[in-house]
């Protein structure tokens, strides 16, 4: 199962106390200061493509600091946690709802700091206190709950009902190795393939009623929200194209209104499968909706040709 959402709680480590020491014959406070708590950081990981690890696993704490030594000596520093996600992973605030992003532009971001260490006796001498019995102990590191979204980087988005040739074009394109057969739902989670250096996402099928739950939803139209250019692909096998674009269109305005706007093309699959009047027809009609309109066939090599001249521009 692709794991594309995951909820972790994110602590840093607890500060070290502070040490209650003197120096021999007590001739001073010697007890050293408590270690600070190690910080915890999200670290983007081209090696990761889903959020899986954290479904195990919800903790996640830096380690703590040492305490204070004799001689004045700082407790050790706490090591610093560092998470590894994959590129694009959001992590979402629970309570304050603010977001970061981890990418190849911010591969790096501090979640929570850890706690300092606490005060040894030896910072409370005074001319009134020589021989201070009292050290503070350390602090607690920030803590703070995350909600985490992994959204997949690519390209191009395939998108479309049931059915629509979406899996197929991806196998025909790239290496990718899609299961696809004659009925819904074949594609259970998104799909990448590489073309030419670029990748291409496929989205499993949308139906109509996505938006409330119908089908598989719309919980994996996230990893479209970035791509440079859509796909929209609608089977000649339609028996009206129309209201299969307005559809899947009316899906993407609910989850989010700006998805719609984004550059698409609209791909007519599987044109080898009617005959050349039917799909001039249904080109026709589609056109209406101003948008570019490719007719292709995973067994046209001239139409992919045309998509691939598409792809590498």
């Amino acid at each position: 199962m692709f794991i594309d959402e995951a909820k972790i709680m994110v602590k840093g480590g607890h500060g070290g106390a502070g040490r209650v020491a003197f120096f021999r014959n007590r001739k001073g406070p010697s007890g050293g200061n408590g270690g600070p708590g190690g910080d915890v950081y999200a670290v983007a990981s081209g090696n990761l493509t889903q959020l899986a690890t954290f479904i195990s696993k919800i903790k996640y704490i830096g380690e703590n600091g040492g305490p204070g030594g004799l001689n004045q000596r700082t407790g050790k520093y706490g090591d610093d946690l560092l998470i590894k996600v994959p590129v694009g992973t959001t992590f979402i605030d629970v309570v304050t709802k603010g977001e970061i992003t981890v990418n190849e532009k911010n591969p790096k971001y501090l979640l929570c700091r850890g706690g300092l260490g606490g005060l040894g006796n030896s910072a409370f001498k005074s001319p009134t206190n020589r021989v201070p019995q009292q050290a503070e102990p350390g602090k607690e590191g920030q803590e703070r709950n995350f909600r985490l979204i992994l959204r997949l980087i690519a390209n191009f988005g395939l998108i479309g009902l049931p059915n629509a040739g979406k899996s197929s074009l991806l196998n025909k394109l790239t290496s990718a190795n899609v299961k696809t057969a004659n009925y819904p739902f074949t594609t259970l989670e998104p799909n990448l393939g590489v073309y030419n250096g670029k990748v291409i996402a496929d989205v499993p099928g949308l139906i109509e009623g996505a938006s409330t739950g119908k089908g598989l939803g719309i919980k994996f139209l996230k990893h479209i929200e970035k791509v440079d250019l859509i796909f929209h692909c609608i089977s000649v096998e339609s028996t009206d194209v129309t209201t299969e674009y307005n559809t899947v269109i009316n899906e993407l305005k609910t989850y989010n209104p700006r998805l719609p706007e984004k550059k698409s093309i609209i791909l007519l699959t599987k044109i080898d499968l009617i005959d050349e009047k039917e799909v001039n027809k249904k080109l026709k009609e589609l056109k209406e909706f101003n948008k570019d309109v490719l007719p292709v066939s995973i067994y046209d090599e001239e139409s992919l040709e045309q998509l691939r001249n598409i792809l590498n521009m």
